[in-house]
């Protein structure tokens, strides 16, 4: 490992980084549960006053209608300085089932792997740690440049309520968009390939839903005196979900892919640079037999770069001990569909019910609700010179040549594109994670490592994004 001035830092400071996330991690902000409303608030109280310990001069919590979110502002001396707007937020998952954690979820615990320090807690990366990065990373850059302050003005944005499919988000971006105005926005919600591979998300899928209930008979029925001789709704929903793929893993809903912007050879080329052990994938937090999906497509083009259908849950009938001899009224399930770059969330209502009536039996009465918004998948420009400075930064940070930083994508949804189109920004992703932090799962945790070098490349970047030229 060679030296910087930045890195000297952050590895001196190791410490505040730690006390850091030993108190927030302790505050469980779930945003799902109405029960915790009040640690949320306290997340974001606990997050203003860490922003002005670390010596930001603008820190305000603002309110919304679901849970607060914390903005910050820390203005450049610099005339015509770039502005830097870093993206993350303050809630977490739930933790459910509690039985499965090794150790309290809102217990930080340290625990030492042959691959280094990990810390294991609900939020250790998701996002609490990638956003915590990012107050040691400030105080790096400004002893590494001996400078009063950054060399970009540099404000953040952590939500509330993104585990919760940020509902007031994009509220908050209109009304405060004169606030929030900037060159780029850094996005810290994401992580990269692996431990020893250098990388950065450069796109994010969206996210559409829906649920489905058909109905048959009025009330459930003898299946004795009336199976074989009536619909069965439970039935029905099993065809009907079996005909959601095609032979060769394909979604079959009328004009799904009409909008799906193909894979370049270019970027196929890219994400198959990206070192990928399907077994060892597999054998991880994955826990699969086997890999499966889009026919023509490899394992991480299909978690990351092509749209897909999955059914969430399913119910019906009776579920209880032993049995009940029914021909049930009603069967119900909710299916997700993740979207690629130029599919729009709205579209998907039409399509589902096209499918749905094209594939329901005489006798079944459907019922499809899909709410309205969803989330819009989004990318970055992956030759905009600020894409060029992100890559020197995580370089510095890993001891590596730009051009050795390699480009994934992230299969997961987000605000972003809500962000970028709002706000008018390019989009840029720095983030440590790891696949195999168990996030939104038990035992979460992160590689303490990635947060140092976390902490280290946002340190780079703030110097580099100074130099970049910003059209408009």
């Amino acid at each position: 490992m060679s030296s910087s001035a930045e890195r000297d830092f952050v590895t001196a400071h190791l410490d505040d980084l730690h006390a850091d996330l030993d108190a927030w991690l302790r505050i469980p902000s779930i945003s799902a549960d109405p029960a915790h409303a009040g640690d949320v608030a306290a997340s974001a109280e606990w997050l203003a006053e860490a922003l002005r310990r670390t010596g930001f001069p603008t820190v305000e919590i603002w309110q919304t209608d679901g849970a607060p979110a914390v903005f910050a502002e820390w203005p450049s001396a610099d005339a015509d300085a770039p502005v830097a707007l870093v993206y993350g937020h303050h809630d977490v998952q739930p933790v459910d089932p509690l039985e499965l954690w090794e150790h309290p979820p809102f217990e930080p615990t340290l625990v030492e792997t042959p691959a280094g320090p990990e810390l294991h807690a609900r939020g250790a990366i998701d996002d609490k740690g990638n956003v915590a990065f990012h107050l040691l990373g400030m105080r790096a850059h400004l002893a590494a440049t001996g400078r009063d302050t950054p060399a970009v003005t540099v404000k953040l944005i952590v939500e509330g309520e993104e585990e919760s499919g940020s509902p007031y988000f994009a509220d908050l971006l209109r009304a405060h968009a004169d606030r929030l105005a900037c060159d780029v926005i850094v996005v810290s919600d994401t992580g990269m390939a692996a431990a020893d591979v250098p990388s950065a998300v450069t796109a994010m899928r969206g996210l559409a839903d829906c649920e489905i209930t058909l109905r048959g008979p009025a009330i459930d029925l003898h299946s004795g005196s009336f199976g074989g001789a009536v619909p069965n709704p439970l039935h029905a929903l099993a065809e009907l979900v079996a005909s959601l793929h095609d032979e060769s893993g394909r979604v079959t809903l009328p004009g799904f892919y009409d909008k799906v912007r193909p894979l370049s050879d270019r970027e196929r080329e890219l994400m198959g640079r990206v070192p990928f052990d399907e077994a060892a994938w597999l054998a991880g937090p994955a826990a699969s037999r086997v890999a499966t999906g889009e026919a023509g497509f490899t394992t991480l083009e299909r978690v990351g770069a092509r749209p897909t259908a999955e059914v969430n849950g399913m119910w019906g009938g009776y579920t209880g001990p032993g049995h009940k001899t029914i021909v049930p009224a009603e069967a119900h399930a909710k299916i997700t569909f993740r979207l690629v770059a130029d599919q729009v969330p709205a579209d998907l209502a039409d399509q589902v019910r096209a499918w749905v009536q094209a594939n329901v039996p005489a006798g079944i009465e459907a019922d499809v609700h899909v709410p309205g918004g969803g989330v819009a998948p989004c990318a970055s420009d992956l030759d905009h010179p600020a894409m060029d400075a992100l890559l020197r930064s995580i370089g510095q940070a890993f001891d590596t040549d730009a051009d050795q930083v390699l480009f994934t994508r992230e299969g997961g949804s987000g605000p972003e594109a809500e962000l970028a189109g709002i706000l008018g920004a390019p989009l840029l992703f720095l983030g440590a994670g790891l696949p195999t932090d168990r996030i939104h799962s038990p035992n979460e945790r992160v590689l303490l490592p990635m947060l140092y070098r976390g902490a280290e490349a946002t340190a780079h970047l703030w110097r580099e994004l100074a130099g970049v030229r910003f059209s408009g």
